[in-house]
């Protein structure tokens, strides 16, 4: 499977996300540039992030109407001619316009790249392929921080955008000719394609089932993510560590995306099945959100936290193999697209529900609920699934 475009794959991932993790770190260069408050630097963050997540619904279908492939390479190229824009923006107005237009068109990388993934392997490797796929993305989540800093001190933040951006559109342009040669590949398979769309309708008509495999895998996502927007302020508060080394240990969260999707994808291949990953991912997640409130502050935490990560990472490339395996081939790209809207728009909404939780009952309550909210889900959904 190392021999076709997998390894691509995972750099157009790397390249799509890294240009728009370059925000955060450099907020502090633009804000001060700009002579920003508080409120205008959320107003930047809110501009991408609400694109991003919208987009993926329009995304997924043109995806299906048009083809993945333009629509992926809008997703790597376009964002990144976004990223061009933004760190050629003198004013506060032009930028958070960049950021809504790299949200727009990055909103069109995951619909599109997961079956175009799949698509590059023999089905016995999907899940393989989409977790080793799914690395590309957390090396961007990883990496941004330490190039913002390192460019940064050379270049701007202007430039900083500009020296990663630039070579990412280059790249996008470039694999999109070389995912020509997939879909020239395919085409003589065309009548057996014809023939397996078929079968995936009769699989598509079991619609309630993979309704319930996406609320579970958006719940799961959605309150594993935002809790862990609020492990940095919960180590602080709870254990009076630094912020510096609370924001440190959030790496051991990050560090999931980087060996638990490959690991959930190898596990599937072998036993040939999705939903128990997925599941499992829900019924490790919650109680280990819980074990929070209760485990010391040490290794054993330390270890909880990376028990968390795993947790969140096992569910994305499971929740994309199960939607590729059992919805049609003009579909998918339309239902990945509902799914990362609710994955990713999903956010806004849990994050302010959890942090009133918190403001007004504390981190043992908060903690308690969302990991009650995730196993109940989990149970319900895994019932429903699997009943005959």
């Amino acid at each position: 499977m190392f021999l076709g475009l997998v390894p691509l794959f995972v750099v157009a991932h790397t390249g799509h996300h890294i240009v728009s993790a370059l925000l955060t770190p450099l907020l502090p260069f633009i804000r001060s540039d700009f002579g920003l408050d508080y409120t205008k630097v959320g107003i930047l963050l809110s501009a991408y992030s609400l694109a991003y997540g919208v987009s993926q619904l329009p995304a997924g279908w043109l995806a299906d109407r048009f083809g993945p492939r333009i629509v992926l390479t809008c997703g790597v190229s376009g964002a990144a001619l976004a990223g061009i824009i933004a760190g050629l923006s003198p004013y506060y107005s032009l930028l958070a316009a960049a950021l809504i237009l790299m949200g727009i068109m990055g909103g069109g990388y995951h619909p599109a790249a997961s079956p175009l993934v799949s698509a590059a392997v023999e089905p016995r490797y999907r899940g393989r392929a989409l977790g080793i796929h799914q690395v590309g993305g957390s090396l961007s989540f990883f990496s941004a921080p330490l190039i913002a800093a390192g460019l940064a001190a050379m270049l701007g933040w202007r430039g900083t955008f500009l020296a990663i951006s630039i070579p990412t559109f280059i790249f996008g342009i470039i694999f999109y000719l070389l995912l020509g040669r997939l879909e020239n590949g395919q085409s003589s398979k065309k009548k057996s394609d014809e023939s397996q769309q078929v079968e995936d309708e009769t699989s598509f008509a079991t619609k309630p089932r993979l309704v319930a495999v996406l609320i579970c895998g958006i719940t799961v996502m959605v309150s594993l993510y935002s809790t862990i927007s609020f492990i940095p302020l919960y180590l602080v508060d709870a254990f009076g560590i630094s912020g510096e080394k609370a924001a440190a240990l959030l790496a051991l969260c990050l560090s999931g995306g980087i060996w638990a999707g490959p690991l959930a994808g190898f596990v599937s291949d072998r036993i040939q099945r999705h939903v128990p990953v997925i599941v499992a991912a829900g019924f490790i997640g919650g109680p280990a959100v819980f074990l929070m409130n209760v485990i010391p502050y040490g290794w054993a935490f330390f270890g909880l936290l990376m028990i968390i990560g795993m947790s969140q990472n096992l569910n994305l490339p499971m929740i994309e193999a199960y939607v590729i395996s059992n919805t049609s081939k003009k579909r998918r790209s339309t239902i990945l697209g509902i799914y990362y809207f609710g994955s990713r728009g999903g956010n806004g909404v849990a994050a302010p529900i959890i942090g009133f939780l918190i403001d007004r009952f504390g981190f043992y309550t908060g903690f308690t609920l969302v990991a009650a909210a995730i196993v109940a889900v989990t149970i319900v959904c895994g019932l429903f699934v699997r009943r005959p």
